[in-house]
């Protein structure tokens, strides 16, 4: 998983039946479980869920010996079999240290003719990797659950530069603690990660993207046809919105951080502006929740006395997107 979101995934992990002792470590949660795989596949904060497999070997090249090479080729059927709905493997590819290696190469080679299994250095679709296990002699390997990663949602069919991670639009909206009877407005909606995220979570009693461009509402709108959720759409400027006093509960935005999209210099104007906006829409005790890598400017935002007059500052989580260490903020809304 991404770098801090360590703490929501393990908290969407506690919530499931069968998941014992989930343990957080930097960009991983650990944890035994004994249930259907498809709940594991419905894991919106994490990047990918792989099974874990010990072997008290000194080196990979053991792993061609007959009784570990049978647990590692059980363990890639096991995995096959519990391919989500409607998908399947048809390939592997190897992630180790010095894949290309003359041991790899004959692991790659006795996997494919056992399983058969087309070995796919660069796109395969079961990705096995091998690595020394972090606490133990020994090495691991980890065998993705899915053909793909989770975090690359299927329903993804328009992307736009500066896009979400969906994995962190999942925290943000676990921060925001969005209830059915919430009316959450999805500001600078761009491609429309939030408001689908939430759509297929939990649909509140009101769901409404907003942002100035055609181009990012239409994205929006093929996306959200394709996840099946129903969006209203609204081309408005987040800074002057269309909409009455204290008319949503929920805020959620992503705005430019000024670098794939905006400026430094334009969000000195806009961050502001839209705080006090953001703060006019919504009621007393609704919540705000953003997420910026222009981490100097929101704090000096933050201290404005017209913005801490009307939001408290609650809580603000770092994590990893895109190569940035950007914040999630969340804010409350004062009476």
């Amino acid at each position: 998983m991404l770098p801090g979101l360590e703490p929501f995934a393990a908290a969407e992990l506690r919530a499931l039946r069968g998941v014992r002792e989930p343990r957080a470590a930097a960009g991983a949660v650990r944890f035994a479980f004994a249930g259907p795989w498809a709940a594991l596949h419905a894991l919106r904060t994490v990047v990918a869920v792989y099974a874990v497999v010990p072997f008290a070997v000194p080196r990979p090249k053991a792993l061609l010996g007959h009784e570990h090479l049978t647990r590692l080729l059980a363990a890639i059927a096991a995995v096959r079999r519990g391919a989500p709905a409607g998908e399947r493997f048809a390939s592997f590819r190897l992630g180790a240290a010095g894949e290309g290696s003359s041991v790899l190469m004959r692991l790659a080679e006795t996997l494919a003719r056992e399983t058969g299994l087309a070995f796919e250095p660069e796109t395969g679709e079961l990705l096995l990797r091998l690595r020394r296990a972090p606490h133990q002699e020994g090495w691991e390997a980890l065998l993705r659950l899915t053909p793909r990663p989770l975090s690359a949602r299927r329903w993804r069919v328009c992307n736009l530069p500066g896009g979400l991670n969906a994995g962190v639009a999942a925290a943000m909206l676990a921060l925001a603690e969005v209830r059915a009877s919430d009316r959450l407005l999805n500001a600078m909606c761009g491609s429309g990660t939030l408001a689908i995220e939430q759509a297929l979570t939990l649909p509140p009693a009101r769901l409404l993207a907003c942002d100035t461009s055609a181009a990012a509402l239409a994205c929006t709108r093929d996306n959200a046809r394709a996840a099946g959720v129903t969006l209203e759409l609204l081309q408005a400027d987040a800074t002057a919105l269309p909409l009455p006093d204290a008319s949503v509960s929920v805020v959620v935005a992503d705005p430019p951080w000024g670098d794939a999209v905006g400026t430094h210099g334009r969000n000195r104007a806009l961050y502001p502006a839209f705080l006090l906006e953001a703060a006019r829409v919504t009621a007393p005790g609704g919540r705000l929740v953003i997420l910026t890598h222009e981490l100097r400017l929101f704090d000096e935002v933050l201290a404005q006395p017209a913005v801490r007059a009307r939001w408290d500052s609650v809580r603000s989580v770092q994590v990893f997107h895109g190569g940035h260490r950007p914040r999630l903020w969340l804010l409350r809304r004062l009476a």
